[in-house]
């Protein structure tokens, strides 16, 4: 699924308009009447205050569509025309008349003496502000937003919370609305994805309202928010002449005195996704450990306790490697003579990048299209600091291009980066969050990698595979209990779950609807 920009969408509207020969107008009523009906599905009638706030544009417009059929399907709403500026569009005009022709005048809010009493109990509708906004809002639509905000009232946003820009920083903070929740017009918005809008943006979803999607696809965006549609064609079935020499062979590096657990759990990843052979390079003192715990992975050993000599004799496919290594001397020092050695393909993680960050000299001998999995702090030390996650993922896409690597940011919504494109996953919840995580993510890329999937398409799917399991599993397990260990329990639910007939045809909702 693409994320398209504002000036994107607002192409795509036009487009759709000539195409579908149907009006300005039309296409508004049919995406404002959607936002009725959810809001109308999950209320029944129920006799609650609803505040409608509207701007004089077309979000605006949008919000005087809702407040119409919330008055004729008789719910207690009172409707607000914040009026912020002598300028009105067309759409608004008429949807402004439309309401009034069934006899309901909306009040006009022109300072703070005309703002409404908002109880906690009511609920708020904001279509103040759309997507369309390039400035924060001042004076008193500014102080509206602040007054709401304090009311602490659930918020249903209408595209966007208002105030919030859709693809670039927000300067001040203090004029957006924090939503409840936001219903969005057919793509996900950038902002919706990033960390540091989550006070704005708590949980969103998307409503389909028929956009021209043969001419998305012709603007080939180079954002991408990834759901089962796009999952289903990167797997690759089994052939049943294959053998386990036809799946590759995945070489696990990593482990420390103490930090054994996790290139088990890489190693135990790495086979459980299918790779056809798995070997575990660990110092001596894993020997046993990995012995006992995964029988079907082979071993071999390096120093005692620490990673030291990397003179691994194993004819690997793909080298996974970082996890719980250490960055000892000696550990950086044989890091650095098996990098300019090595040929195989590799995805990085953990220790093994901050050793990169160590010595930067060492990018330039990466084997093209090598995966680097870092955490926040990590890609920090990769790529510097930033000043918002905008600046930061500019400076990831650099970092990868220079490099020729791909970056896999992990996050709430964790962001594959291959040069200039960006692939959000949509999958995923805070049961992730937890010890052991990201090193069962290295061992299920590097597993798909040895089955001969592509690079980026690997990192994909293995995220996405990585986020499904966590959905599936909290049912059972809830956030709390859930382990890394519960990863590679629900893996093989989450593979048949792309199977779904039911959910093929369309996104799944869970992928629809998200929370930061």
């Amino acid at each position: 699924m693409y994320i398209l920009s504002s000036k994107q969408l607002a192409k795509v509207d036009k487009v759709t308009i000539k195409n579908k020969a149907i009006t300005s107008i039309d296409l508004m009523e049919h995406a404002a009447t959607l936002c009725f009906q959810w809001l109308h599905t999950r209320l029944q009638g129920q006799n609650i205050k609803i505040h409608v706030f509207c701007g004089i544009g077309n979000n605006g417009g949008d919000g005087l569509v809702i407040a119409r059929h919330l008055f004729q399907h008789g719910y207690n709403v009172n409707c607000y025309i914040v009026n912020f500026s002598d300028k009105r569009t067309d759409e608004f005009l008429t949807n402004y008349d439309r309401l009034k022709e069934i006899g309901e005048w909306p009040t006009v809010i022109n300072n703070e003496n005309n703002f409404p009493e908002i109880s906690f109990e009511d609920i708020v509708v904001d279509a103040i502000f759309g997507n369309g906004l390039t400035r924060s809002p001042e004076g008193f639509t500014k102080k509206l937003i602040q007054y709401i905000n304090s009311t602490k009232v659930f918020t249903l946003a209408i595209d966007v919370p208002s105030g919030l820009f859709g693809d670039k920083p927000v300067p001040q903070k203090d004029s957006v609305l924090k939503a409840g929740h936001t219903l969005s017009f057919q793509t996900p918005k950038l902002a919706f994805l990033l960390p540091e809008n989550k006070e704005f943006v708590n949980t969103w979803e998307l409503i389909d309202i028929g956009l021209d999607e043969e001419y998305i696809n012709s603007l080939q965006p180079k954002i991408n928010f990834t759901t089962k549609s796009e999952i289903m064609p990167l797997y690759k079935p089994k052939n049943k002449w294959s053998h386990k020499g036809t799946f590759g062979h995945s070489l696990i590096i990593g482990g420390s005195f103490g930090k054994i657990g996790a290139v088990t759990l890489t190693s135990k990843a790495a086979l459980k996704i299918g790779s056809g052979l798995v070997t575990s390079y660990v110092p001596k003192c894993g020997y046993n450990i990995i012995q006992i715990s995964i029988p079907e992975v082979m071993v071999e050993v390096d120093d005692d306790k620490i990673l030291a000599y990397y003179n691994f004799k194993t004819k690997a496919t793909v080298i996974g490697i970082g996890t719980g290594m250490g960055t000892a001397e000696k550990t950086a020092l044989g890091f650095e003579k098996f990098i300019k050695e090595n040929k195989l393909p590799l995805v990085i993680d953990a220790d093994a990048i901050n050793l990169l960050a160590q010595n930067k000299s060492l990018l330039k001998y990466l084997p093209n299209n090598s995966i680097l999995t870092p955490h926040p702090k990590e890609l920090e030390r990769l790529i510097g600091s930033w000043k918002n996650d905008y600046e930061k993922l500019t400076n990831a896409k650099l970092f990868s291009k220079d490099n020729n690597i791909i970056l896999v940011i992990k996050g709430t919504y964790t962001v594959i980066i291959d040069n200039e494109f960006m692939y959000f996953n949509s999958t995923g919840n805070p049961a992730l969050a937890t010890a052991g995580s990201g090193d069962v993510l290295t061992g299920i890329i590097t597993g798909l990698i040895a089955q001969s999937y592509e690079p980026k398409h690997a990192a994909i799917f293995g995220v996405y595979l990585h986020g499904k399991t966590a959905d599936i599993a909290i049912q059972e397990t809830g956030y709390e209990t859930f382990t890394a260990s519960s990863i590679l329990e629900y893996l093989p639910d989450a593979i048949l779950d792309l199977f779904n007939q039911e959910q093929i045809k369309e996104v799944d909702d869970e992928d629809n609807k998200s929370t930061t």
